[in-house]
Formats: C-alpha cells, structure tokens, sequence
C-alpha cells in the first residue's frame, strides 16, 4: 500500500514538472522569459522549454486588441458640454517592454485613451468635433502611439464612435441651420436680381443706342398684349414713332 501511495506520489511529482518544463505558444503567442527574477529572453511560437523553479514565463498575445474606450464628458474650446466615446485598435510589438516597462499594458492603454480624448478634443470647437471628426480620429491616433511607443505598443486607429449632445444644444444647432438656410436663399434671391438689373441695363443701352430697335420691341409688345381679345386695351402712342412716320411721309 505504501508503494503504490509513494508511486502515485512520484507520477503526480513527474507531471507537475513537466507541466512547468514544457509550454505551447500559439502562433500569435509569444512567452517573456525570466530567469531568477531576471529578464531572459523572448521565446515562441512552439513548444517552449523552462527550467522548473528557476525560469518563469509570462505569455504575450500578439493581436489586433480592440478597446472599448468609455463615454467621456468633453468640454470644447467653446465651452460646450458633450458626451464622446471612441474605439481603440491597437497591438503589442514589443513583448520585453509591454511587460516591464508597465505594470498592465491593457489598463495603461485604456486609461490613456480616455485622458487624451478628453485633452485632444478640449483643443476644438464643437463644429469642427462634427464636421471634421476623421481629422479628431487622426490626432488621438498620433498622440497615443507616440505615448504608447515605450511600452511596445502600436495605435493603429482611433474611431470616435458617439457625440451626444443635450436637448437645448441639439435645438439651438437646428436654429442655427436655419437661418444659415435663409442666409444663402436670400444671397442667391440678391445675386439673381443682380445679374437681371444688369443684363436688363444692357438691354435697355442697346436699344437707346438704336431707335429702330426700340420701335420694333414696341410693336412686339403690342402684338402680345393683343393676343388676348376679352380685355380692352389703351396705350400712348410713342413720340419717337410719330417721328419716324413723318420722316417716312416727307420722302418723295
């Protein structure tokens, strides 16, 4: 009985050393190797081997990492309040430096995210946050990964996913909408009598400039206002006609 307790004992020892002697890393994997508390080497993919007791392994994955950046309170340049939250895609280049130079990347990194939305989109108006939100995307991308740079890790995008603004804020963009609506129906009403009265002045020179010109437009307004036979019509009789009938008579 005592042999069979002592054997099984031995067996439970030999897979428990073997189970610490021998890792897998996938092919996405990679293992940070310390050797009596001090860095070794960084090993994987494949099948690893550690000196029980004297070398341990911390695993690394080597993915896309998508954050979850959570809704912010931002307050723009323009002293106007909204709600933003964003996602993060980034990846561990550097396994040694994401596990020493940083206690946990993943919490480091998220907790980074959210300072630098806030202070990235503090630096603009609340127009620009709306209309030029890929340009937004690109400076929090820009500033993370450089902060990030001496932890191993590479920002590779930055999306703004939600601006929520407040009731009264959302009324007062549409106001705003509005009369800009009004403003250029009204510039374009002025451009269009504009460009009437001028050609209309050049008409007008054009047939002072020839009084036979003048003479036929009038008959040709005439022809038109008596088209329609149920109204009476009463009209002056030109000056400038009567001069050009008697010039007509008086020629042999």
């Amino acid at each position: 009985m005592g042999l069979q307790l002592g054997f099984a004992a031995l067996l439970l020892l030999l897979i428990a050393l073997a189970s610490s002697t021998f890792r897998i890393l996938r092919e996405y994997e990679r293992g940070v190797v310390f050797q009596l508390g001090r860095f070794w080497q960084v090993k994987g993919p494949g099948l690893i081997l550690l000196i029980p007791v004297i070398q341990q392994m911390v695993r690394v994955d080597l993915r896309t990492v998508v954050l979850d950046v959570p809704t912010q309170d931002v307050i723009t340049r323009d002293n106007v309040s909204v709600k933003v939250n964003a996602v993060l895609y980034f990846r561990v280049l550097d396994p040694q430096k994401a596990i020493i130079q940083v206690e946990d990347f993943l919490m480091a990194t998220s907790q980074l995210a959210q300072t630098t939305l806030r202070a990235v989109l503090g630096k603009h108006e609340l127009d620009e946050l709306l209309a030029e939100r890929e340009r937004m995307n690109i400076d929090i991308q820009q500033v993370l990964d450089a902060q990030t740079d001496a932890w191993g890790i590479k920002v590779a995008n930055v999306e703004i996913k939600h601006v929520d603004l407040n009731e009264s804020m959302i009324r007062a963009i549409a106001r705003q909408a509005e009369a800009e609506r009004e403003r250029r129906a009204k510039v374009i009403h002025a451009e269009g009598e504009l460009q009437a009265s001028e050609k209309l002045m050049q008409a007008a020179e054009m047939l002072g400039r020839q009084p036979g010109a003048m003479q036929l437009r009038y008959m040709q307004t005439l022809s038109s206002i008596a088209g329609d036979k149920s109204s009476t019509i009463v009209f002056p009789l030109p000056i400038e006609l009567l001069k050009g009938m008697a010039d007509l008579s008086s020629k042999p």
